[in-house]
């Protein structure tokens, strides 16, 4: 009867390959498992402390993990590859500006890239701010790609963004706007435009009934007005009754702001009795009625005052020196004010 003792040998080679195949098998499954929540090398490009991608719509996996790999994940690219197509997300990542910090995980990249969580920058835009301030806080924002037209007129500036109001004075809300990495310029100024026909439609609804004013444009223009007149709260409805009441009697509205703002940048800050008198669009004194457009950008504030003035009997108002506003219902009265406050002043 044959033997069977040289098939052991055979068999324990055997038996090492199996045991040293499963142990193989069983560290590539260790170290799968543990990748993901390990800190990604990076490389950092000099003076940087993040890696900054961008993701186009319509990136395949491949091509995701190609431009990880160029914008310095230090990770071969087929294992990004690898790693997108097995953890069943990559149809999930979304297009956008992205940045990479030290320390981050391939798990948690992939949990930004599947949410969206761009980076995110702001600019701050304040009442009282005309064209001009606007477009240069926009231009100086961070990471702003400008795709406005030269200078900062606003005529063009509103055929650029295609604004139904012709002219873009006063059509942008002042706030904070949070923008992605690289928006265009044109972008963060739309959403402030929305932002501002939002405010201006609340307001309106709000109007009072008896307002001699035709439509939210004029609103808007009043307000703007009201924001250059005062900064303090307590005043912008009475300097808004008083524009009401000069409108309703035919009175011109004589506000210095206007004329100003029609003066440009001839405009050297001081205003003088020449300049009342020599005849702009935007001339209070020498035109009845409101000027042709907003002059400034209005918070919410004196929209709300334009559209819900105080009920009062003054038809002048005059800046005390601290901020506050003297208000007369007759010129002597008027004329006295000025003497106290303006001329000794």
């Amino acid at each position: 009867m044959p033997s069977s003792q040289p098939q052991r040998p055979q068999a324990s080679r055997r038996s090492r390959w199996v045991i040293v195949l499963a142990a193989l098998v069983l560290a590539l499954a260790t170290a799968t498992a543990l990748w993901p929540h390990r800190p990604l090398p990076l490389k950092l490009a000099p003076g940087t402390t993040l890696v900054d991608i961008d993701i186009a719509p319509g990136m395949s996996a491949s091509a995701i993990a190609r431009a990880l790999h160029d914008a310095g994940v230090d990770v071969p690219v087929a294992v990004l590859q690898l790693w997108l197509r097995l953890s069943g997300r990559a149809r999930e990542l979304k297009a956008g500006a992205y940045e990479i910090a030290p320390g981050t995980t391939a798990a948690q990249l992939l949990d930004k890239l599947a949410r969206g969580e761009q980076a995110l920058r702001r600019v701050t835009l304040v009442e009282g701010w005309t064209v001009r301030d606007v477009v240069r806080a926009i231009r100086r924002a961070d990471d702003v790609v400008d795709d406005l037209p030269p200078g900062d007129d606003p005529v063009a500036l509103a055929r650029a963004l295609g604004l139904p109001s012709g002219h873009a004075e006063g059509w942008f809300f002042p706030d904070t706007y949070i923008y992605p990495k690289r928006s265009r310029a044109s972008a963060v100024l739309r959403q402030a435009h929305a932002a501002m026909q939002e405010r201006l439609a609340a307001a309106w609804a709000q109007r009072a009934p008896d307002l001699p004013l035709r439509s939210p444009d004029e609103a808007l223009i009043l307000a703007s007005l009201v924001e250059k007149e005062t900064g303090h709260d307590a005043d912008r409805a009475l300097i808004a009754g008083v524009f009401v009441n000069r409108l309703r009697i035919g009175m011109r509205l004589q506000t210095d702001p206007s004329v100003i703002y029609g003066l440009g940048e001839s405009f050297d800050g001081n205003l003088r009795r020449r300049d009342l008198t020599t005849d702009t669009p935007y001339n209070t004194y020498t035109r009845a009625g409101l000027p042709p457009t907003p002059i400034a950008m209005p918070g919410w504030a004196s929209l709300l005052a334009a559209v819900q003035p105080a009920r009062t009997s003054a038809l002048y108002f005059v800046a005390r020196g601290d901020g506050t506003s003297a208000f007369s219902r007759t010129l002597d009265e008027h004329n006295r004010a000025v003497r106290r406050y303006q001329l000794q002043r």
